[in-house]
């Protein structure tokens, strides 16, 4: 069984995973009305404040952007941070909230690195994410294009991307080539499914990912983590632990 297992059971060897540890969620969609996460104020709150509740001290969302389903822009995501974070001054939420984006790769997202026109987090960390279904083509020119451009690419639920299941390969290729892969703590946790669970393990199991991340969209994402807390070889994030303190 892999990193995380099944949560029905609790080995006594197993250690629970102290979220205060891992400081930073740096992909969730809380902003709301402008993508598929929060729908509106009230759901944003309520999830900061669980955040906040579980550990968290700093939470970096990521609205999607993607043409035509959710056309936003810098602007939007920074007017609707703004709001956010007015509103959680008033309720004396203390963590701290920033914003990113999590941009699918299209040909309207090559034209925003080319003009360097991206939200980013920490020391220039963009992510991004492909389609579910289909292989993506040309990655290499995508790749290259962000690193030109002084951005380090960070590709976002590496183990849901279906044509991959069953191998991690093309994650130790693109790390070598200096491109960040970012695991979903819900794949751990079995949320979608056996096959990406196992992919998820492998990732981590092999030390071949760099970010673990909510990917929060609703208050039941974050009970169901808070449920599954519960797992072995802690120690193997390790990784993430530590390039998470420089967000």
């Amino acid at each position: 069984m892999g990193l995380f297992g099944f949560f029905s059971t609790k080995p006594k060897n197993r250690v629970a995973l102290d979220l205060s540890k891992v400081k930073v969620d740096m992909h969730s969609h809380l902003i709301p009305e402008i993508d598929d996460g929060a729908q509106n104020m009230e759901e944003t709150i309520g999830m900061l404040a669980k955040f906040e509740a579980l550990g968290f001290s700093k939470i970096i969302t990521t609205p999607h952007i993607k043409h035509p389903s959710y056309p936003n822009s810098s602007a939007i995501i920074l007017s609707g941070l703004n709001e956010v974070r007015n509103q959680m001054k008033e309720l004396g939420i203390s963590l701290t909230l920033e914003a990113a984006a999590e941009y699918f790769y299209d040909e309207s997202f090559l034209e925003k690195v080319k003009s360097r026109d991206l939200l980013t987090f920490g020391d220039n960390y963009v992510l991004f994410e492909f389609s579910f279904y289909h292989t993506p083509t040309f990655v290499d020119v995508l790749f290259d294009e962000l690193i030109k451009a002084g951005y380090k690419p960070v590709i976002a639920h590496f183990e849901r991307y279906l044509y991959f299941l069953g191998s991690i390969e093309k994650a130790v290729e693109w790390r070598k080539r200096g491109v960040n892969i970012q695991v979903n703590l819900l794949s751990l946790t079995g949320h979608y499914g056996m096959e990406i669970k196992k992919q998820a393990e492998m990732l981590i199991d092999a030390c071949e990912f760099d970010f673990v991340g909510s990917d929060c969209h609703r208050m039941e994402h974050l009970t169901l983590l808070e449920a599954s807390l519960t797992l072995p070889q802690l120690e193997k994030l390790n990784n993430y632990l530590l390039k998470n303190k420089f967000l």
